[in-house]
């Protein structure tokens, strides 16, 4: 293993320690809850912590494939559960640290480990021995007696083999395992191309001019990323979403707006170092070739007959369901803005980098609610005690800080979360401020998977965002997308931590891709009732609750800048499903295509997509390649889910709320999902809700 290391990372492998029990990511974890030491992991401590646990699961795999009793569930599918535990926590920790605290240390090593993790995980899912005794179980699965989560972890680990190639003729499995490989190390280094964009660059607000029409709050978020970035003193807008947003919606300045919407929408599109084309052609190729191998006609095919949609035809089905009404909604909210900048007396077109700030004005016009007036009321901390009172409210888990459990920055919080009779649940990380060493966006993650295989194993769960700090002293406040993003993330937190399975493979969030947006689409509902907006919602400077007033014009302006919302988000959807369903890549101009794509639907030259190719980490550096429409697909279940609890006239309705537990948060992947909803809502959902909820349809 070693000889495929560089010079630089052979030294920094040899500042190791020898034996792996010194090794802090390999011994035993005995902080609180075994939670993971990072306050001792050294980047000189990640190399041999891979090579060592990928020693320990191989050793686990050869004890399987060498076991001269015939294949049953506890010696092939239970012992493959327990096999990779070692590695699987090296992992996690490793992608923590890389995604929240990134540093040329970790991203050499990052790039070094990318190719020989996937040979690793090619030699497991190729190993023909392997495969030959879970085939074995799966064949046999109606005559072993299994329940129903032991006869559908057989089934999943199954088809995860199926599908990474273990049923290839030899030297087809060599083609994929090569192919496997280079995709991760072309994944690796977009995300890191990204990254690097994301991080050089700034834009100085140098004058009191240069921040006309900012309201102290975007002054203070502004002068506090300057200091991040030793510019204190000055203003800084970066490319952080919640940033360049609040920035597009409020300056006054067109040609500030302008310039730093360029740099925002042309990440990894510039012809340098970090330019992702190249990359982008070359994984989309491979994707092809691999599809292929598995029999599939494109990589869309192949990554959605594993997903709820089933076929790319029924998810452009829906998208191309509601791009119609979106895309006329968006002509009129455009012709509306154009209005607004003509009575400003700007008689150019309108403008992509113009409409964030037209659309506030017109929201101020149309609703009195502007930006200004709502974000006071949101703040960071006092919003996170929300989402935790509607999970207690809901759910009956309570969050109780822990100042004992080592985290990996300053910012990093803990809480310790408990059920009814005071059992402990999980643990519940928050890391919720942007830097510069940190992947833009917001995700949830698992630190480690809730199980009981072998006794009770609590999961670790966190939530990872990019807002922006407040002034010194002055709390953090949010958007209310900012604030939405904050419940959205927690709904997939809770989906870890309130996961009740037997086996790590099923726990949580280990379900399709279009599934797994439901649980944390629906939990955004619950952020705009008026019980929690009236109760969280409080001025940072006055003390005084969201008045009444306020509360309703937020809920009446729900639907505003839907048609806008809708287009730049189904623009991406559209181009990543056309890209994935191409059967040859040969000479592919990425910007050309994106091009050809958006013509081919229609799209309002005003807008852009919601992520450009060059920097769509969801799909060339995440698990959502042809997937992106899964949130639209998701949006379908929440608004029909949430539904229930209206129809109820409480949205914390008991029964509606114990279902949902059951059955959707901590159910895991130990049923089919559509099986799932249904087991919730006692029926099939209906796509009506979605357009009544984007204000497409008149609600009933």
């Amino acid at each position: 293993m070693m000889r495929g290391l560089t010079a630089a990372m052979a030294i920094v492998a040899g500042m190791a320690a020898a034996n792996a029990k010194d090794n802090p990511l390999l011994s035993t974890w005995t902080a609180p809850f075994g939670a993971p030491p990072f306050d001792r992991v050294e980047p000189s401590a990640l190399i041999p912590a891979f090579e060592e646990g990928m020693a320990r699961h191989k050793a686990a795999i050869n004890a399987i494939t060498g076991n001269p009793e015939p294949a049953g569930f506890d010696n092939t599918i239970a012992a493959l559960e327990r096999a990779d535990r070692d590695l699987d926590r090296v992992q996690r920790v490793f992608g923590t640290l890389t995604g929240n605290v990134s540093s040329d240390e970790l991203e050499a090593i990052e790039r070094e480990m990318a190719p020989i993790l996937a040979k690793h995980s090619n030699a497991i899912f190729l190993d023909a021995a392997l495969y030959a005794r879970v085939k074995s179980v799966f064949d046999a699965r109606e005559a072993l007696g299994l329940s129903g989560e032991q006869r559908r972890l057989v089934e999943r680990i199954h088809t995860r083999f199926v599908r990474a190639g273990a049923g290839l003729a030899p030297e087809k499995r060599a083609r994929f395992a090569a192919i496997n490989e280079r995709l991760a190390e072309l994944s690796t280094r977009f995300g890191q191309n990204v990254l690097k964009d994301e991080r050089d660059y700034r834009l100085v607000l140098e004058t009191q001019d240069d921040l006309a029409g900012l309201p102290d709050f975007l002054r203070a978020s502004a002068s506090a990323a300057a200091k991040a970035t030793g510019l204190e003193g000055k203003h800084v807008i970066t490319l952080s979403r919640s940033s360049v947003e609040p920035f597009l919606q409020l300056s006054a300045r067109r040609d500030l707006r302008e310039t730093v919407w360029r740099a925002w929408v042309m990440r990894g599109d510039n012809g340098d170092a970090e330019d992702n084309k190249a990359i982008i052609a070359e994984t989309v190729a491979l994707r092809i070739e691999r599809a292929r191998l598995l029999g599939y006609e494109t990589h869309a095919h192949y990554m959605l007959d594993d997903r709820m949609a089933k076929t790319p035809e029924a998810a452009l089905a829906l998208m191309r369901e509601v791009w119609a009404p979106a895309r006329d909604r968006a002509r009129e909210e455009a012709e509306a803005l154009t209005e607004l900048m003509r009575a400003d007396g700007i008689n150019d077109a309108l403008e992509p980098w113009d409409w964030r700030y037209y659309a506030e004005k017109l929201r101020k016009a149309r609703y009195d609610l502007d930006e200004a007036e709502t974000k006071p009321y949101l703040q960071l901390g006092r919003l996170i005690e929300a989402q935790f009172y509607v999970a207690e409210r809901l759910f009956g888990i309570t969050f109780a800080p822990r100042d004992d459990i080592p985290v990996f920055h300053p910012d990093v919080r803990v809480w310790e979360v408990k059920d009814k009779a005071g059992a402990t649940v999980g643990l519940f990380y928050g890391d919720y401020f942007a830097r510069p060493s940190k992947r833009s966006g917001a995700w949830a993650s698992a630190l480690r998977r809730q199980e009981r295989l072998d006794g009770k194993v609590i999961p670790l769960i966190m939530n990872t965002c990019n807002f922006a700090q407040g002034a010194k002293g002055e709390p953090a406040l949010l958007s209310l997308d900012d604030a939405e993003t904050l419940f959205h993330e927690f709904g997939h937190a809770l989906h870890g931590l309130l996961s009740d399975v037997t086996y790590p493979s099923l726990a949580g969030t280990a379900v399709p891709t279009d599934f797994v947006e439901f649980p944390s689409q629906l939990y955004e509902h619950w952020l705009t009732t008026p019980e929690i907006l009236s109760r969280f919602a409080i001025h940072y400077r006055t003390g005084e609750a969201m008045p009444a007033d306020l509360i309703a014009r937020i809920r009446k302006a729900s639907s505003f800048n839907q048609g806008f919302a809708t287009v730049e988000f189904l623009g991406s959807a559209f181009v990543d499903m056309d890209i994935h369903l191409l059967t040859n890549a040969a000479d592919l101009d990425v910007r050309a295509f994106e091009k050809e794509a958006l013509a081919e639907i229609g799209m309002p030259r005003e807008i852009v997509m919601r992520h450009r190719s060059t920097h769509f980490q969801h799909i060339f550096s995440g698990g959502y390649s042809a997937g992106y429409y899964s949130y639209m697909w998701s949006e379908v279940l929440d608004a029909d889910g949430f539904n229930a609890f209206k129809e109820r006239g409480d949205p914390f309705a008991p029964a509606e709320a114990a279902r949902l537990k059951e059955f959707i948060y901590s159910g895991g992947n130990t049923r089919d999902p559509a099986e799932a909803y249904r087991a919730f809502r006692g029926r099939d959902p209906s796509t009506k809700p979605l357009l009544e909820q984007r204000g497409f349809v008149a609600a009933e």
